[in-house]
């Protein structure tokens, strides 16, 4: 058994509480994912400080409308409110009964920040929920060093109209 170092410990410990309890949950993620999380959460908030960078608590909701369908990916756009407002786009892609896959794109003035993640999916009565994490992959303009992981990323898809509303949270670097 390996053990963690304190700081990668206390880092664990203060999981944000709106953070969903069954995707923070201890037993909800294996120990090495939870390790690499917090890994990486550490080395990004050590670059920040290295080159002044700020830190953004990320608290982004949206609620999107369907601007086409492809096969068994949703594209859907609309206006995010919360910590950095702007337009987003996203391609929900359900890849299986009990998976979706999703690129997110916002964009807020003076730049861009695009993230993928992949959720766990399931169908209710007259929705569908998804609930997982996601990662910044890129950013521009004003957000051209954003990085973060292991964003917590969930919604629901109105089965009617294919209507999706999506938040996001987590802590990035910029």
């Amino acid at each position: 058994m390996r053990l963690l170092p304190v700081a990668a410990v206390v880092s664990l410990a203060a999981i944000p509480a709106w953070v969903t309890p069954a995707l923070s949950a201890p037993q909800a993620r294996p120990a090495a994912t939870r390790a690499r999380a917090t890994i990486a959460s550490s080395q990004q908030a050590q670059a920040a400080g290295a080159r002044g960078a700020r830190v953004l608590s990320l608290n982004e909701s949206g609620s999107l409308h369907l601007t086409s369908k492809h096969g068994f990916t949703l594209n859907e756009q609309g206006l995010g409110s919360g910590t950095v407002k702007g337009t987003i786009y996203v391609h929900l892609t359900i890849v299986s009964s009990r998976r979706v896959t999703a690129e997110l794109s916002i964009y807020p003035s003076g730049g861009s920040i695009t993230a993928t993640g992949s959720a766990g999916y399931r169908k209710e009565a007259t929705n569908a929920r998804f609930a997982g994490t996601m990662s910044i992959e890129r950013g521009s303009g004003s957000y051209a060093h954003a990085r973060g992981s292991d964003l917590s990323f969930s919604g629901t898809i109105q089965r009617s109209n294919d209507a999706v509303t999506v938040h996001v949270a987590g802590s990035a670097v910029d």
